[in-house]
């Protein structure tokens, strides 16, 4: 079924990346050294954010949640493990990931268009080392991902700087004078016992879980390339299982996440007519310019911007410019369904 979207409709959906919200203080670790300058987005869905202030652009559900992390050089995120699927696509800087309660069991560097999808139940802290601001975009499974876990010292920095986390998952700020509310207590730190319990992951284990943007294999045209005009369209599996029904292989990280992932290269003036989807489709800005057209309207993406567009309704993707343009789609299902063309292609 085709649904129509009116103009302020895919303007509700869309977030620009220089109007995104940051929360300075979203987790327990934002006042430990070497931490305090990080700020976390909660793009699509609830996120995990401890902080009941932290600002939702897009609360709509998806069946996964799109969030981001912006840091300066040296800033990290304290060793911390997620109950559902977390994955990074950086947008821009350099950046070491480290596995481990202290980070001692494994690291890994990753820059510009590459990702990362890091196992449940395992210690992961990241920092950028770069010599700017970076930016990544995060993607994690369920429409609630749960509590984070931290290491265990996280807690004794994050009292020794005034923020306490409470047992219900709430951050409490005591430089601000903030007190937990009668009857809730303090969340106990990790125990040993649950940090022996968390998988052990090598620098060997780190890289199988990476996909470098210039480690991207080539392969037949999809469906979607195939149907592409006026120039070229690479579309590139990254997360998820084969999709016969596209003609696409199984992506490096190959195991079920709850959504797919997939790299769209578009060259200059090239289309794809317009189509419909029966999944969720998130379109994640990475370089150049995308064109989103649809019954008779048209936005311009940049890098950094993020449109989810509703399933069922028409969408047109095109790259007007004279340079390359780069997008990560997060779709819903295992696997996607095909797009389904629409007659009209000047919707």
């Amino acid at each position: 079924m085709v649904t129509d979207s009116t103009l302020s409709d895919m303007e509700r959906r869309l977030v620009r990346y220089g109007d995104l919200r940051p929360c300075r203080n979203a987790f327990v670790d934002s006042r430990s050294p070497g931490s305090e300058q990080k700020e976390n987005f909660t793009i699509i869905g609830p996120g995990v954010s401890e902080n009941p202030n932290q600002h939702v652009h897009i609360a709509l559900p998806h069946g996964f949640n799109i969030g981001g992390a912006r840091q300066p050089p040296g800033c990290l995120n304290s060793q911390h493990s997620h109950e559902t699927a977390e994955v990074f696509i950086v947008q821009s800087g350099r950046w070491l990931f480290r596995s481990g309660e202290r980070g001692e069991d494994g690291e890994i560097v990753l820059t510009a268009g590459d990702t990362i999808s890091l196992p449940i139940h395992m210690f992961r802290g990241f920092e950028n080392i770069g010599d700017d601001v970076g930016f990544m975009f995060a993607v994690l499974g369920g429409n609630n991902p749960g509590r984070v876990t931290w290491a265990p010292q996280v807690f004794d920095l994050a009292r020794d700087h005034g923020l306490v986390l409470l047992a219900n998952g709430r951050l409490v700020d005591t430089v601000l004078g903030e007190t937990a509310p009668e009857g809730v207590a303090p969340m106990q730190p990790t125990s040993w016992e649950d940090v022996a319990r968390m998988r052990r992951v090598s620098s060997a284990d780190l890289a199988a879980c990476v996909q470098h943007a210039s480690w991207l294999p080539s392969s037949a045209p999809s469906v979607l390339a195939q149907h592409a005009f006026s120039g070229h369209l690479d579309e590139a599996a990254i997360i998820g299982e084969a999709s016969p029904d596209e003609q696409l292989p199984a992506g490096h990280m190959a195991w079920s996440h709850g959504f797919h992932l997939r790299r769209l290269a578009f060259q200059p003036r090239t289309t794809v007519p317009s189509h419909v989807r029966r999944d969720e489709e998130v379109l994640l800005m990475h370089r150049g310019t995308l064109r989103f057209q649809w019954n008779g309207e048209s936005l311009d993406l940049s890098p950094g911007d993020v449109l989810t567009v509703p399933k069922g309704s028409p969408r047109q993707y095109s790259n007007p410019c004279d340079a390359p343009a780069i997008v990560f789609v997060v779709r819903g299902g295992d696997p996607p369904a095909a797009p389904e063309w629409v007659a009209d292609m000047s919707a």
